[in-house]
């Protein structure tokens, strides 16, 4: 059967735009999933309200999502009835030849309404897993558990799964068995990287706006406080890297539901620990920091690693998730054991003493992540599939 030369029609199915590399990649997939080949939407829930919002950025790509607000956060079985409904309708009213879902939330209604609506082809990207490091508390052990069940449940619904990294799709298939190996393929995420490469080292806008020194060793910290992030630790070694570099500072770029928390953590450290809550002028951020640290303990492909090696700023990170194939097993950045305040302090304060040339780790970032090479891999994907299906 010859394939119709007409474009493909693509629903990007994601539970929120809040900040975070997930709003981020989703927007530039759609972006980037252009006419002729393409004709692409982006639905999406409402963000919570200790959230930063993302929409602005969908938008100055040219992307006017589709609001379904109870794609929110949280599964609820009640509630995901509806939800699961109104994205059934609306998959109906647009007749896509492709639904891509992503986060778990969308991923698991999206899956379900998808295939009761006959969309052709089904795609879920994990984006990281919620199977370790994200709950805590008595109950933390038994949810785990229960987001398995669950994602080996929605696998069924789909014809494929993406992960961003190998040890990831290593993860889902051999240790959490989410479905077969053969079912996943690895596709990099992609990420605009062009204001990253332009900016240069150490401009000082940054700096300026904070009030921190010109010549002042600057460790950041970049994303969500919560605890997957476990920005307590980011904090356990900044006493540590303050103990051997007096005049070091300390930035956190974001926001969550443990600020306070980590705030009055910070407390001992004084005015060297700067909150600046979410920032939108990311490349002056990294060009004024002299390294990035990553303090998760779970992550899937933190794009905060990805901006930063590109814009030539020394990374730190906990080896977990997808960080150690994003560094090329420490290659283009240090990994340290998770929850190993001793081992992140020590690793920064190498990085201070030593800088490494980040040149080379910067073009390997620029040729993995560029968005249009990652849109020509997702549509041979989408080909593939509906080829297989007669389409």
């Amino acid at each position: 059967m010859a394939l119709s030369s007409s474009p493909i029609r693509v629903v990007h199915l994601i539970a929120r735009l809040n900040i975070g590399g997930a709003a981020v990649v989703v927007s530039l997939m759609a972006a980037h999933q252009r006419p002729p080949e393409f004709e692409t939407m982006l639905v999406c829930g409402r963000i919570g309200e200790t959230e930063g919002d993302m929409q602005y950025y969908a938008e100055q790509l040219g992307i006017q999502p589709i609001f379904i607000p109870e794609l929110g956060r949280e599964l609820h079985p009640l509630r995901d009835i509806v939800t699961i409904w109104k994205v059934y309708r609306l998959l109906r009213r647009l007749k896509p030849d492709v639904v891509h879902t992503h986060t778990s939330k969308a991923g698991f209604v999206g899956r379900i309404a998808a295939r009761l609506a006959g969309v052709p082809v089904i795609v879920h990207t994990f984006h990281g897993h919620v199977f370790y490091g994200v709950f805590r508390g008595s109950h933390a052990r038994l949810m785990e558990r229960i987001s398995i069940a669950l994602e080996r449940f929605a696998a069924a619904f789909c014809d494929r799964i993406v992960t961003l990294s190998d040890r990831l799709r290593d993860e889902l298939a051999d240790r959490f068995h989410i479905t077969q190996k053969s079912r996943i393929t690895v596709v990099p995420i992609p990420v605009d990287l062009t204001a990253l490469i332009k900016i240069p080292r150490r401009a000082g806008t940054f700096r300026a706006a904070w009030n921190i020194p010109a010549n002042a060793p600057l460790i950041g910290l970049v994303g969500r406080l919560v605890p997957m992030k476990n920005p307590e630790l980011f904090v356990q070694a900044a006493a540590q890297v303050k103990a051997h570099q007096p005049d070091a500072y300390f930035v956190i770029v974001g926001d969550g539901e443990l600020r306070a928390e980590v705030e009055r953590l910070a407390a001992s450290l004084g005015q060297s620990v700067i909150f600046t809550g979410w920032q939108q002028d990311m490349p002056a951020i990294y060009s004024d920091l002299d390294v990035l640290a990553v303090s998760s303990q779970n992550e899937g492909t933190p794009v905060t690693l990805i901006e930063a090696v590109t814009a030539r700023c020394p990374v730190v990170a906990t080896a977990v998730g997808g960080v150690p194939d994003l560094l090329s097993d420490g290659a283009l950045g240090t990994l340290v054991p998770p929850d190993d305040a001793v081992a992140l302090a020590n690793a920064i304060l190498a990085a201070l003493r030593q800088p490494p040339d980040m040149e080379q780790a910067s073009q390997v970032m620029r040729d993995r992540h560029d968005a249009a090479n990652v849109t020509q891999q997702l549509g041979a994907l989408y080909r593939e599939v509906l080829a297989e299906k007669g389409r």
